[in-house]
């Protein structure tokens, strides 16, 4: 897949663990955008360079964010300031919640630069009630990429992460979920960011075939539970979103192969911009 001119991105929600820090360094990649990211060891913290920003997520205070890491030195990051919508002053990007949206810029060695995010959409519970839901989290992290999109054309972003919603279909076939989540991916497309991936034959498919997927389904699950394992998991969770000046040059494929799934409850997206 990956061309010699290429630039290779990944996106990967490392559950806030150790051991896929150490799997990004022998990925060959250049850029990691990483979700549910805790501070790296120190033994990788030494070969890479990520922002200063702490290591926690605003909300309940987890001890861990998204992150955009420069793994190579094929590409240059310039890493975009985040701050607090409340606090945030020209020229930095506000946010609603800290740690859901992390930003750079990657300068190929050829070509133009363009805008890299990742992000993550937490699941939240309604008042008085015990039940999870991510769509609105998923709502207010396109409303802070709305700041890096100055028109409706020209720009260069690639957004990519962990949304926690469903592409196509509700939970168990439920309709009003289907309908809810749709609107995420609207947003996104009317912000000039549509989906581009992975959808098969650039993943391997749930096996056997999930009853709430429609047939014709393109999905690739990229998160199993703890009781699936990987050659059992069913649904996809992470996206990645492209300008349509972009979308073009943006190949996206799940790494979701029992074999080569990874350290993580998420599997590996590798994105590359030729």
């Amino acid at each position: 897949m990956n061309g010699p001119n290429s630039i290779k991105i990944v996106s990967w929600n490392i559950a806030h663990r150790h051991e896929p820090w150490r799997c990004l360094l022998n990925m060959d990649a250049d850029v990691a955008l990483l979700q549910e990211a805790g501070k790296p060891p120190p033994d990788v913290a030494a070969r890479i360079e990520f922002d200063p920003a702490p290591w926690r997520t605003a909300r309940f205070q987890l001890p861990w964010r998204t992150a955009v890491v420069e793994l190579s030195d094929r590409v240059h990051v310039d890493w975009i300031e985040i701050k607090a919508i409340d606090q945030a002053r020209s020229g930095e990007l506000p946010v609603s919640q800290l740690g859901t949206l992390a930003a750079a810029t990657v300068t190929p060695p050829r070509g133009e630069p363009f805008v890299v995010v990742s992000m993550y959409a937490q699941w939240e519970r309604p008042r008085d009630a015990d039940w999870i839901y991510a769509d609105a989290s998923a709502h207010r992290v396109v409303s802070d990429l709305s700041a890096l999109l100055a028109s409706d054309r020209d720009h260069r972003v690639i957004a990519a992460g962990d949304l926690n919603i469903l592409h196509g279909h509700g939970e168990h076939g439920n309709a009003h979920w289907a309908a809810r989540y749709q609107t995420v991916f609207t947003r996104m497309e009317a912000l000039g960011l549509p989906f581009v991936g992975p959808q098969a034959p650039h993943g391997r498919q749930a096996d056997p075939w999930p009853d709430e997927l429609p047939r014709e389904s393109r999905n690739v699950p990229t998160y199993h539970t703890a009781k699936q394992g990987p050659a059992a998991a069913r649904r996809q969770l992470d996206f990645v979103f492209a300008s349509r000046g972009l979308a073009g040059s943006v190949r996206v494929r799940a790494l979701n192969d029992p074999d080569q799934w990874g350290p993580s409850d998420h599997c590996r997206l590798l994105i590359e911009v030729s």
